[in-house]
């Protein structure tokens, strides 16, 4: 356009026709490839876009995928912790009732002991007594002698003896 004359009285430029056409072929030879230039960059933009959207989706996904673990795990040991308890709880129960009942076959076991150790006092003190007796002086009659050789038995006792080896 700078090399085109002017007409006078108007804004109109004179061109030359080979030079404007040749103009015009470049912008078609040139044009073309910016275009295609463009889109090439626009549509690996694009690729790229889609990608880093696929990639965020699938970091999404792993960590939601995480995190439902984690919330898995974590009621695992809350359910595996309550199931603890319930067990500790339960042999504690059965701790209480095992040493109830030794207690009660303990006590068992002394009161039957007691009235052993108190028959066996009894016969004791009955032989000591019988013995006494007979070392005691006669008063005469003859009949202190008799009785103080006679042997009394209790029947209860009598059994008892009866019944050991």
């Amino acid at each position: 356009m700078a090399a085109g004359k002017k007409l006078p009285l108007t804004n109109n430029v004179v061109l030359d026709q080979a030079t404007v056409l040749e103009l015009v072929d470049q912008l078609r030879v040139s044009v073309p490839d910016e275009v295609r230039q463009a889109r090439r960059i626009t549509e690996e933009a694009g690729r790229i876009a889609e990608r880093a959207r696929e990639e965020g989706d699938a970091i999404i996904a792993r960590a939601q995928g995480q995190a439902a673990q984690m919330l898995e795990e974590r009621e695992l040991v809350r359910a595996a912790q309550q199931r603890a308890g319930e067990i500790i709880d339960g042999a504690q129960a059965e701790a209480r009732e095992v040493r109830r009942g030794a207690d009660e076959y303990a006590a068992g076991v002394l009161i039957r002991l007691e009235g052993e150790c108190i028959k066996a006092l009894t016969s004791i003190k009955r032989g000591i007594d019988m013995l006494d007796e007979r070392h005691r002086p006669a008063s005469g009659d003859g009949s202190g002698e008799s009785a103080a050789n006679a042997i009394v038995v209790d029947p209860e006792e009598q059994a008892h003896t009866a019944s050991r080896p």
